[in-house]
């Protein structure tokens, strides 16, 4: 399988797209305004212990207190008072051991060290550990624990055996170690020079947190951009391309420092044409903002997105070329299983999927298709868990949620519905808006431009000093002159050459 990570920066953001023998599969976005935090690390303050939902409500200094549960806190997890103690032994941490218990040691006004597993989504808060890992190039660090692990997806049992053996004679005492993928036939050395970086940021963090006299963030994990490169750039990446050379320049350095051997794979794009555009990547994430996606059969799903959960109803549509209803239904649904699953990475669906298939009367056939769903699913990074089709058609996932949907990081909350609906969030309308000044660079030269917007989006635009209509300017070399259109729908634009604009009106 060719695997590829295209990487567009704009002024307003930055997307990370993750694609599969040309598909795309993952989509990260980034922006200042919102930046990535899980795996944060931040002094916290306990509210409130709530046996009755086997939980804690934590201050970490956000607006929304962070949710701990008992299953997240260990038998003997790091208070902030014994964090701070190197020469303490704390022994070994049973993590999950008690879980349930009402006698988890947690006291309203305790200070605890936490780490973010999850973004805050709508109305929930953080979701926190006190479980606390430190992620490098080949290794993670786990404090206050003593176990070894090495990755699944490092199949060789000799490389398996040898990397436990190097692990166990590197640890130090009161850590433990899970060897990562890309830690493949790297030598002790290599892995060493891993671990002393990841001990002195740990003693960073504890002298920190020491000192730091409120909740707050005390580490903060690498931005979105460095966490793929460190996560996901190893020998099975068959190409990254980045449209930034700032970027390109960074990421080439840490190879250099880091994986040598991957530097032919990185790539700077020159073309004129937007990255996304090249690689029919924006034509991919269109579909998957839209609640209808065509299956080539001619049938269609639906993908309803609440609070709750997301709700997936398969029909057949113009799906009738087989004249025996069964063959027909069971085509649709094997399809429909195939896009699905894509879909829900690709949309980063979290929490209850409940999947309405065309109902199938053999049991067999059931069988095939919820087999298929499996089958795409194991190319997912993210834990699942589905449940056999019942008597109505239905099929159950659970999905682990991270950080929010990519609905909800590309629209924000309609002022018109208070809810209700989505409108294209204004940083995704602005990276279009360059887009399109590219596009009109290219096709005809002009760098004199008039751009008509929804007031909204002009003031958006051109509020403030150091405007982003005036970034826009300086980053394309052009005259851009902004007109308020009330006419113009809040999430769309016209954007035409001066000249143009001026034989339109003679």
């Amino acid at each position: 399988m060719k695997k590829e990570i295209m990487i567009n920066v704009s002024s307003s953001e930055t997307r990370i797209a993750i694609l599969e023998d040309d598909a795309l599969v993952e989509l990260f976005v980034e922006r200042p305004e919102n930046e990535r935090m899980v795996g944060d690390i931040y002094k916290g303050r306990v509210e409130n212990v709530v046996n009755a939902i086997q939980a804690a409500f934590v201050d970490v200094g956000l607006k929304q207190n962070g949710f701990l549960s008992f299953q997240d806190v260990g038998k003997e997890f790091v208070a902030l008072a014994e964090s701070v103690d190197e020469n303490k032994n704390r022994g070994r941490r049973r993590r999950g051991k008690g879980r349930g218990s009402s006698n988890v040691p947690l006291k309203s006004g305790q200070e605890i060290l936490v780490q973010v597993t999850k973004e805050p989504i709508g109305t929930k808060g953080t979701r926190l550990t006190s479980s606390i890992s430190l992620p490098g190039r080949f290794l993670v660090l786990v404090p206050n624990d003593n176990a070894i692990g090495v990755s699944r997806k490092i199949a060789d049992p000799r490389e398996r055996r040898r990397l436990r053996m190097l692990a166990k004679s590197l640890k130090p005492e009161g850590f433990g170690l899970i060897i990562r993928t890309v830690a493949m036939d790297k030598d002790a050395a290599t892995i060493k020079t891993d671990l002393d970086n990841l001990l002195r940021h740990w003693i960073k963090i504890k002298e920190k947190a020491k000192s730091a006299k409120e909740p707050g963030l005390i580490h903060k994990d690498l931005g979105l951009t460095s966490s793929v490169i460190r996560d996901l750039f190893s020998p099975d990446i068959d190409k990254v391309v980045v449209d930034s050379r700032k970027l390109y320049n960074n990421i080439k350095k840490y190879l250099k420092d880091v994986a040598p051997q991957l530097l032919d794979r990185l790539d700077l794009y020159k073309k004129k044409t937007p990255i996304f555009d090249e690689y029919h990547i924006e034509d991919e994430i269109a579909k998957s903002l839209s609640r209808k996606i065509w299956l080539k059969s001619g049938g269609h799903c639906i993908f309803d997105q609440t609070e709750a959960l997301m709700v997936v109803d398969v029909n057949s549509g113009r799906s009738v070329r087989e004249k025996d209803h069964e063959k027909n239904a069971l085509k649709t649904d094997m399809e429909a299983a195939r896009i699905i699953a894509r879909q829900l990475r690709l949309r980063d669906i979290g929490g209850i999927i409940v999947i309405d298939f065309i109902d199938l009367t053999e049991d067999g056939n059931r069988k095939k298709v919820v087999q298929e769903l499996k089958r795409e699913l194991r190319k997912d990074r993210v834990a699942f868990d589905v449940l056999p089709m019942n008597d109505f058609g239905l099929v159950s996932i659970t999905r682990s949620r991270v950080r929010p949907s990519l609905l909800y990081r590309y629209s924000e909350t309609c002022p018109r519905c208070k809810g209700l609906g989505r409108v294209p969030a204004k940083p995704s309308i602005i990276t279009q808006i360059e887009r399109a000044i590219l596009t009109v660079k290219s096709e005809t030269g002009q760098r004199r431009l008039i751009l008509r917007a929804h007031p909204d989006i002009a003031q958006y635009l051109t509020e403030g000093v150091r405007s982003r209509s005036r970034h826009l300017m300086m980053k394309f070399f052009i005259t851009l002159k902004v007109i308020p259109d009330q006419e113009i729908r809040d999430d769309d634009f016209k954007l035409l050459p001066l000249k143009d604009v001026k034989s339109e009106n003679a």
